[in-house]
C-alpha cells in the first residue's frame, strides 16, 4: 500500500511540476558561473573578478558536473536535476516516515499525508523546476531525516552508517548557509549518543572536512566568509513587518493553517496510536536517551520553527512562497505519512486514547486530501506585470507573461523579455569598452563610450542591469554583467539598504559609481547622458580611493597570489560588514572621518 501510494504521489508531483516548468531569472544566474567553469575561467560570474554570485555552493557544482554528460546543456541539466531532486525529496520523506512508524501492528498501514499537503501548494510545484536550489534544499533535508531515523533505530554499537549521517549533516552550509543550523543540531545529537570520544572525533572530522575546506577556499578566493549574495541581500538584517507580510502571502491565499492544524492533530493521534501498539518508548538499556525517534522528530520540528523565524526576521523574499517552502516541508516531515488502523473486532472493542487516535488520524488524512484537491483545482496564479506594494510576485507567472512564453526554460526564451532584444542590438553598435545602461523607457538602452578604449580592460562591454540572470546568459562571456543590487558587483552589495525598498531589491548603486569604477571620470564622455552627473562621477572616483574601499575591490580583483589568498582570509570577516554610502560625496566625508 505505501509503495503504491508513494509512487502515485511522487508521480503526481512530477507531473504537476513539469506542467509548471520554467527557469527563473535568478535560476539563470548559476548558469553564467557554469559557463565560466566550462570555459576555464573558474567559479566566477565575470572573468577576472572573483565573486560568488550563487548562494548554494553544492547546487553550483552539481549542475557543473551534470554538464559533463555528453550533449547535456546547462539549461537542460538544471531543469532535469531540479525536478529529480524535488521528487526524490518526496520519496525520502515517505521513507523516513516509514522508519518513524515502524513497529506498528499488522492491523495498521501507512498512507502519505504531509507530503500530499506539500505538493498541493502551488509554489512547491513552481520551484521544483525553477533552476534554483529549492529541490536540492528539500532533498537534503529529507535525506538527513531518513538517515537520522535510521541512526535512531541502530543499537549502541558504533556503526559506519553514523559516519555517513555526520557527513551528510555537514553538507548543510554548502546547500544553503542557513542550513548550517539543522546540520549543526543533527551533529550535536549524534555526538550526544553514548559513544567513545575517539568515535566522536571521527564524526566531527567526517562532518567538517568538506565544509571547512571550502570555507577556507571561499575566504581566500572570494575574500568573504559567505556568498556575496548574503551581503547584497543583507542576510543578517531585520525586516519583521515585511517578513510577516511574506508569511501571510503564503498562508492566507491557500488557507494553509487548515492542513497544518489537521496534520498536527493527526500526527499527535498517530503517535499515541503507535506508542499504544508497541508500548511506551523507554530507552533500552543499551541505547542513550537522545538516540530515539522522538529526539529526531523534536530536532526537525525545532529547526523548522527556527528557520521560519529567520525567514520572517529577514523579510522573506520577493518570490511568492519560495523561502518558506523548506520551512513547510520540514514541519510536515513527522506526518509525511500517518498510520491508519484497520477496524478489527479487537480495536472496535477497545476504549481510551487508542480508539480515539484510531478515529482521529484517518479523519485528519481525509481533511488534508480534500484540502489538497481543492487547492490544486481552485488556486490560480496571480498574474500581474505590475509589482504590488508588498513587492511579492508569482515569479513564474510574471515571467511567462513578460516573455509571452508559457514555459521559459532557456536563455533563448528570455530574449523575448523587454529590453533583452534591444540589449543585443546596442551591444553590436556600441564601441568596445562601453558601459550599457537601461533607460526609463522599458525597451531602450544607452551606452557610454570610453574616450580611450586602450586604457580599459579586455571586457568587450559592461552591462548594468538588475535582471542579472537573463542578461548574464544572453551576453557573451567577454561582456561584463553587473547589477545595482550587488549580487555580482560587491561595490553595490556593500551599500546601505534603501529604507522601505522592495525586499531583495533594496540596494541601488548609482551608475555614476560604475563609470568612475571602470575607467575613471577623465576617461569617459559623461556629458553624453543626462542622468549621469560629471561631478558625481568625479566624486565617486575620489570615494573609490578610500583605503577600505580599495581593499574591498582588491580582494576580488587583484591577482590571486598566495599572499593575496592569505590576506583575504584574515580580512574576510571584517570586510563582510563594510558599508559605503550611495551618494559619493557622503561617502567621501565618511571615508575621511574613518581614515582620520
Amino acid at each position: 500500500m505505501l509503495v503504491a501510494s508513494t509512487i502515485l504521489v511522487a508521480g503526481l508531483f512530477a507531473l504537476g511540476a513539469w506542467q509548471r516548468r520554467w527557469i527563473s531569472d535568478d535560476g539563470l544566474i548559476v548558469l553564467r558561473t557554469i559557463r565560466h567553469l566550462i570555459a576555464g575561467n573558474g567559479p566566477v560570474f565575470n572573468a577576472g573578478e572573483r565573486v560568488e554570485a550563487n548562494t548554494s555552493t553544492l547546487w553550483t557544482y552539481l549542475v557543473y558536473m551534470g554538464t559533463w554528460i555528453p550533449g547535456a546543456g546547462p539549461e537542460g541539466v538544471v531543469l532535469v536535476l531540479a525536478l529529480a531532486l524535488s521528487v526524490a525529496a518526496i520519496v525520502l520523506a515517505v521513507m523516513g516516515g516509514a522508519r518513524l512508524y515502524s513497529g506498528t501492528s499488522s492491523a495498521s498501514f501507512l498512507l502519505p499525508a504531509g507530503v500530499i499537503a506539500y505538493i498541493a501548494v502551488p509554489p512547491a510545484r513552481d520551484f521544483a523546476t525553477s533552476g534554483l536550489e529549492s529541490g536540492l534544499v528539500i532533498a537534503w533535508i529529507a535525506l538527513l531525516w531518513w538517515l537520522m531515523l535510521g541512526w535512531a533505530r541502530q543499537p549502541r554499537a558504533e556503526a559506519r552508517s553514523t559516519i555517513l549521517v555526520a557527513f551528510v549533516a555537514g553538507l548543510g552550509p554548502l546547500v544553503r548557509p542557513e542550513l548550517a543550523v539543522l546540520g549543526g543540531l543533527a551533529i550535536l545529537l549524534l555526538l550526544s549518543a553514548d559513544v567513545r570520544w575517539r568515535f566522536r572525533a571521527l564524526l566531527i572530522a567526517a562532518a567538517g572536512a568538506l565544509p571547512v575546506a571550502y570555507q577556507i577556499f571561499r575566504m581566500g578566493y572570494y575574500g568573504l566568509p559567505f556568498p556575496n549574495t548574503a551581503v547584497a541581500k543583507d542576510a543578517g538584517g531585520s525586516r519583521w513587518s515585511q517578513g510577516w507580510l511574506y508569511f501571510q502571502d503564503l498562508v492566507g491565499p491557500y488557507l494553509l493553517w487548515l492542513p497544518l492544524a489537521a496534520m498536527a492533530i493527526g500526527g499527535i493521534a498517530a503517535w499515541l496510536l503507535v506508542r499504544s501498539q508497541r508500548g511506551s518508548e523507554q530507552p533500552a538499556p543499551q541505547r542513550s536517551r537522545s538516540r530515539s525517534r522522538a529526539a529526531v522528530v523534536a530536532l526537525f520540528l525545532l529547526n523548522g520553527i527556527l528557520l521560519g523565524i529567520y525567514v520572517v526576521r529577514v523579510g522573506g523574499d520577493f518570490m511568492h512562497g519560495r523561502t518558506l517552502l523548506p520551512v513547510l516541508f520540514t514541519l510536515l516531515l513527522p506526518v509525511a505519512v500517518i498510520p491508519i488502523v484497520l477496524p478489527t473486532r479487537q480495536w472496535l472493542a477497545s476504549a481510551g486514547r487508542r480508539a480515539v487516535a484510531g478515529i482521529v488520524a484517518p479523519v485528519a488524512w481525509i481533511v488534508v486530501v480534500a484540502w489538497s484537491v481543492t487547492v490544486v483545482v481552485v488556486a490560480e496564479p496571480r498574474v500581474s506585470v505590475e509589482i504590488p506594494d508588498s513587492g511579492i510576485v508569482d515569479e513564474r507567472a510574471f515571467y511567462a507573461e513578460k516573455t509571452g512564453i508559457e514555459h521559459p526554460t532557456s536563455a533563448e526564451h528570455y530574449v523575448q523579455y523587454p529590453r533583452m532584444r534591444s540589449l543585443l542590438l546596442v551591444l553590436d553598435t556600441a564601441p568596445r569598452g562601453s558601459v550599457l545602461l537601461p533607460t526609463a523607457d522599458e525597451g531602450s538602452w544607452v551606452y557610454v563610450p570610453p574616450k580611450d578604449p586602450a586604457s580599459l580592460d579586455d571586457a568587450r562591454a559592461t552591462v548594468y542591469y538588475a535582471q542579472l540572470g537573463m542578461a548574464g546568459m544572453i551576453m557573451p562571456l567577454d561582456v561584463r554583467v553587473l547589477d545595482h543590487i550587488g549580487l555580482a558587483y560587491p561595490l553595490a552589495a556593500h551599500t546601505e539598504r534603501i529604507e522601505g525598498g522592495r525586499i531583495g531589491h533594496d540596494k541601488y548603486l548609482y551608475p555614476d559609481w560604475l563609470i568612475a569604477d571602470y575607467g575613471g571620470a577623465d576617461t569617459w564622455e559623461t556629458g553624453l547622458i543626462g542622468f549621469l552627473d560629471p561631478q558625481w562621477v568625479q566624486d565617486a572616483q575620489r570615494a573609490l580611493s578610500c583605503e577600505a574601499t580599495r581593499s574591498a575591490l582588491g580582494s576580488y580583483r587583484d591577482e590571486l597570489t598566495i599572499r593575496r589568498f592569505l590576506r583575504n582570509i584574515v580580512d574576510a570577516f571584517p570586510r563582510s560588514g563594510y558599508r559605503i554610502e550611495r551618494a559619493p560625496l557622503d561617502e567621501i566625508e565618511r571615508c575621511d572621518t574613518l581614515e582620520s
